[in-house]
């Protein structure tokens, strides 16, 4: 009986291998999909830099400051969850010429302005009280999960075109997708940075136009292999 399960076996096996695997028949194809945005939001990233010769006396003017800052902030009715404190330093430096040490102290405070009208309003208070050094400023949309999704929907459309195009001269239909890959990077917003030299080289007699927000670029790109009937 066992000779008999063994040899049948064999026999299927053989039948198996014997048997011809017929490809089927699809196409590859790039699909991208791109939305353009007006940023409704923007991160702000400033700072207030203090030197001296005494440590203790630098860190003190930096640190009143930043109180003023801070205090302002919350007067423009930015909520809490929105601006943090994103750096604190207190460096010594020595002149090798003078021979002498002096200190650098820096704080830096990250703001995130969801309405974009305060902007000028926002940046010129936080000159007046005491902020010496713009660092970024970085536009962002508050829906970039909803344009992501959008871009994702135009790239796979665009795909299956392109597939529908290739094989219209054959006699062919796009069939189900086999494959779908994601091939999107992840979107980092382009920070704008400005120095304060620049700013105070304005004359403040001329009308200033301070923000220039353009479009924000949200793409997606997928690879598709599809199935041809």
């Amino acid at each position: 009986m066992k000779k008999a399960i063994v040899a049948f076996s064999l026999f299927f096996i053989s039948m198996s291998y014997g048997q011809e695997v017929k490809p089927t028949p699809q196409i590859n194809v790039n699909g991208e999909g791109k939305v353009k945005v007006i940023p409704d939001q923007a991160t702000i990233n400033v700072s207030v830099e203090t030197k001296g010769n005494v440590a203790k006396d630098v860190k003190k003017g930096n640190d009143e400051k930043i109180d003023a800052v801070i205090k302002f902030i919350k007067k423009m009715n930015i909520p809490a969850g929105d601006f943090k404190t994103q750096r604190v330093a207190l460096n010594p430096q020595y002149d090798y010429e003078k021979k002498k040490h002096s200190y650098n102290a820096v704080q830096t405070i990250e703001i995130v302005i969801r309405d974009l009208s305060k902007y000028d309003e926002l940046m010129e208070g936080l000159v007046e009280q005491g902020i010496n050094r713009i660092d970024a400023v970085v536009f962002q949309s508050s829906k970039l999960a909803q344009y992501q999704s959008e871009a994702r929907k135009l790239a796979m459309k665009d795909a299956k075109l392109k597939a529908e195009d290739y094989v219209s001269v054959l006699g062919q239909k796009v069939g189900k997708a086999l494959v779908i890959s994601d091939n999107s990077q992840t979107y980092y917003p382009q920070p704008m940075y400005a120095s304060m030299k620049s700013m105070e080289r304005m004359d403040a007699s001329e009308p200033r136009e301070t923000l220039a927000i353009g479009e924000i670029n949200i793409t997606a790109n997928v690879t598709v292999n599809f199935i041809l009937e």
